[in-house]
């Protein structure tokens, strides 16, 4: 199999070169791109320039990418001059700054959005995007509601648009690679598989009521939202941990993704049935207003279950590792992370352990590596029809579903039973959070 990685690497060579103005030609580089490949130029926009921003400006300024950033767009001032800094470092063109995100998506030149909004804006940008004839890269979690992830496949097939989730790790070719031999019988048959994260994240501060801070647009940024007063320091990364109105809590934040590596490698789609036990066990008096410790349990028809494991502020490394996804089988056991896997058969003994040279970042802020390029990139070419898109928002919204069963299980303190076709919920009072409120004007039209 290529190695997609020894590939980007390549690319990337070749776009250093053009970058330095090393054509056949002898012309500047962005006359250079401005002849090559110019009926097959995408363009695109980016909302949301927090730390996740970084991660797109390797794929953006490959030459095998062939795109054109014309925006960046955010409700904070600093936030778009950062990024723009740190964009040109390497590039010979600027982008136009945008603080709203609707004056972006109302430029027809625009093919692709990429959101990297708050939770709250996930679904409903990507939306607006399709409907002005938008291919998005959605950040997860993809929905803030299962209304929410239901919503974002129907637009998808009505616009006919593609769209991908920011679940990256399906592009890591050491991943898929164990995950096509598990499903070729290498551990026999897969029946339980648990997803972890573990970190130690610290004390958050009480919400206190502030003063806007200069160069946000607190209105925009609480766009579909339900309206409130600024709190100090909610805009930049707290909001995760400050109720249900804007986050989705560290299931959303983070357990999406090894969520999503045990549902691939079990096969399975919706559960039959969801519960947690979850609590705040950590600085009980603090500002976070979730749990920060949870185990998230789901069964699965022919008696498969997977679990989630959620330790946000205890960093005691129970697994072997900040985040990962071990998979039980009737012949052995397979551990897999965003470094390696390591396979061993039913007694225990090691069969196979790879370390891949994977830069793709683990638990840190922001993220980022060879992972995302290529999951990047793949994007692209499914948009061009070169390749088959690696998390098409059908299959990723199913992943998707499990942070809100475990998020509602949370809320209302129960378990419940699940239509494993559908995904709805056979209990009425979890129907309750199948939604959520919107800010008047700001609800959802497919």
């Amino acid at each position: 199999m290529t190695n997609r990685r020894d590939f980007i690497k390549k690319t990337t060579l070749g776009s250093a070169a053009i970058a330095l103005g090393s054509s056949a030609f002898g012309m500047p580089a962005s006359s250079y791109r401005k002849i090559i490949g110019a009926n097959d130029r995408l363009n695109v926009a980016i909302a949301g320039l927090g730390r996740r921003v970084g991660a797109y400006y390797q794929p953006l300024q490959m030459k095998e990418a062939n795109v054109h950033l014309s925006y960046l767009c955010d409700v904070m001032k600093s936030q778009r001059e950062k990024a723009l800094i740190n964009f040109t470092k390497n590039a010979d063109y600027k982008p136009q700054l945008e603080n709203d995100i609707r004056k972006v998506l109302e430029d027809k030149n625009v093919d692709i959005l990429f959101n990297a909004t708050p939770d709250h804006w996930h679904a409903p940008g990507s939306i607006m995007a399709m409907k002005a004839g938008k291919h998005v890269y959605v950040e997860k979690p993809c929905s803030h509601t299962m209304n929410e992830n239901e919503s974002l496949v129907k637009a998808a097939r009505k616009y006919g648009k593609v769209v991908q989730m920011g679940n990256q790790q399906r592009s890591s070719d050491h991943t898929i690679k164990i995950i096509n031999q598990i499903h070729e019988g290498v551990i026999g048959t897969p029946y339980k598989a648990l997803a972890f994260y573990t970190n130690s994240r610290g004390e958050t501060p009480v919400q206190k009521p502030a003063a806007v801070p200069e160069g946000l647009d607190w209105d925009l940024w609480q766009g579909p939202a339900v309206r409130r007063e600024y709190t100090q320091n909610t805009w930049d990364y707290n909001w995760h941990w400050y109720g249900w109105n804007y986050g989705t809590a560290e299931a959303g934040n983070n357990g999406t993704h090894e969520m999503d590596i045990a549902r691939w490698a079990l096969q399975v789609n919706f559960p039959s049935y969801a519960e947690v036990e979850g609590h705040k066990r950590h600085f009980l008096n603090d500002g976070w207003e979730m749990y920060d410790t949870i185990l998230a349990t789901f069964k699965f028809p022919e008696d498969k279950i997977i679990q989630w494991d959620g330790k946000s502020r205890n960093g005691y490394d129970t697994y072997g590792g900040g985040r990962g996804t071990i998979i039980y089988g009737s012949e052995g056991t397979v551990f897999v992370d965003r470094e390696r896997y390591r396979l061993t058969d039913r007694t225990g003994k090691i069969i196979e352990d790879f370390k891949s040279d994977s830069n793709e970042a683990g638990t840190a802020l922001g993220g980022g590596g060879d992972t995302t390029t290529a999951h990047v990139i793949n994007f692209f070419n499914a948009i061009r029809g070169k390749e088959k898109l690696t998390a098409p928002i059908d299959d990723a919204s199913i992943s998707m579903a499990m942070v809100h069963y475990s998020n509602i299980a949370y809320r209302i303190g129960k378990g419940f039973s699940i239509d494993e076709h559908t995904g709805h919920i056979f209990d009425k009072e979890a129907m309750k959070l199948w939604d959520r409120e919107y800010a008047p004007g700001w609800e959802l039209n497919l």
